[in-house]
């Protein structure tokens, strides 16, 4: 994985925004909510503004005009430049081909899931695949109902998406059967060790 100039996916969405046509920033803006490019790719729209300044002045975007819509303030009109075209293909070649470091909210709790009880642990994974089940009914139905007027092409990240959380509720269901089947290695050793560990702090042993 190369370093790039403007290494942010919010700049990924800009760049992706600017290939149909050139925009001013709000404009931009505008569109790529609609496109739900915030959720798809994760970012915080905190340093828009900057992360336009960086790509402009690193020549990947730049400035082609002005707009005014009535007293408001003149607009700068942006366009991809060739080099930006060029890192924006690179970009998502590499995003497509490579696999990158991931580490999900999710992936840390399991990390550290030792210091809770087995119990608790099973309490909130239930509650997880609670959550899921919900989220992943909505996601599938509103992916039903954009295939009639949305090509494929432009649902392939939610198939993913969609494909992620039932990989993810099927694992987390197997899971909580583990746990309340007692089936899960070590799971009494591991119930003694949080017991031994709160009678060590009730005495106030280090």
């Amino acid at each position: 994985m190369r370093r790039r100039k403007v290494n942010n996916l919010l700049a990924l969405a800009v760049l992706s925004g600017l290939v149909p046509q050139p925009a001013h920033p709000y404009e931009l803006a505008r569109t790529l909510r609609q496109w739900n490019k915030d959720e798809d790719l994760g970012f915080r729209w905190g340093s828009y503004y900057t992360v336009i300044g960086n790509l402009a002045k690193h020549g990947l975007i730049e400035p082609v005009g002005t707009e005014r819509a009535g007293t408001r303030p003149e607009r700068t009109v942006y366009r991809l430049t060739p080099a930006g075209r060029d890192e924006l293909v690179d970009w998502v070649g590499e995003l497509l081909s490579e696999v990158g470091e991931q580490r999900p909210r999710f992936v840390a709790g399991l990390s550290v899931m030792a210091i809770l009880p087995p119990a608790e642990v099973l309490e909130a994974l239930r509650m997880r695949a609670t959550q899921l089940e919900r989220t992943v009914g909505q996601r599938r139905g509103e992916l039903e109902g954009f295939r009639s007027t949305v090509p494929r092409l432009f649902l392939i990240e939610d198939e993913f998406q969609l494909a992620q959380l039932e990989s993810e509720l099927a694992w987390v269901k197997a899971l909580v059967g583990e746990l309340e089947a007692g089936t899960f290695p070590e799971m009494d050793e591991w119930a003694r060790r949080i017991d031994a560990l709160g009678e060590d702090q009730e005495e106030g042993r280090p």
